[in-house]
């Protein structure tokens, strides 16, 4: 696989593929999420084709606890050193303290990541390196976002389908009614580009 750049110093890593991780080259290196089990190898490989060696990463963000976004967390964090960020009310479930709900549940055990340890919790309103995070909570509990420059890193809070960005899921949110409420709130920040993990970036819409 390989890397597709989005916009300046922003990499989507396309060993992803179904749950996106995203390069971010500003102040420092820094990874959006680490993707579903297993492609740990494959994000290293994505990252050297863009001359990033597994050293250069400062900070692993993770946008919250679902399987197919902390997969490689505990192994991208061994390898390369990194800072792995976490929303405070998402860790006991990243850290396999609380059982998932519904489906979730179901997913979690059929795919077993490894708990990663967290190393340092969000606070309101940061900055991490060039990225603002944002809290959006609804998809879970703590589940936040990301904007760099004109950029938007939604996580779970949407995603794209033929161009057009929709919410996540009803039956996979833990509170529909917070995302939605979440979405407003992103929609009255200014951005151009919308990188979702699920279905490939595009260009904001009126719409949204």
């Amino acid at each position: 696989m390989s890397t597709l750049e989005i916009t300046k110093n922003v990499h989507l890593l396309e060993s992803a593929k179904g749950s996106f991780v995203y390069l971010v080259l500003g102040e420092e290196p820094v990874l959006i999420d680490t993707g579903m089990p297993g492609r740990g190898e494959r994000l290293l490989a994505d990252l050297s084709k863009v001359g990033i060696s597994p050293k250069d990463i400062a900070h692993i963000l993770l946008t919250h606890h679902d399987v197919d976004h902390i997969g490689n967390a505990k192994m991208l964090k061994e390898v390369t050193g990194a800072t792995l960020w976490a929303p405070e009310k998402d860790v006991p479930y990243i850290h396999g303290e609380q059982r998932r709900e519904g489906i979730k549940r179901i997913i979690a055990t059929m795919f077993r990541p490894d708990p990663p340890a967290v190393d340092a919790i969000y606070k309101p309103g940061q900055k991490i390196g060039s990225l603002e995070m944002i809290e959006t909570p609804g998809h879970t509990p703590g589940h936040v976002s990301f904007l760099y420059k004109d950029v938007l890193f939604p996580g779970d809070l949407v995603m794209s389908r033929k161009g057009k960005i929709l919410p996540s899921p009803r039956f996979l949110a833990w509170d529909n009614h917070q995302l939605h409420q979440s979405i407003e709130k992103v929609k009255r920040m200014t951005f151009d580009w919308v990188c979702p993990a699920h279905g490939h970036p595009v260009r904001r819409t009126p719409l949204f």
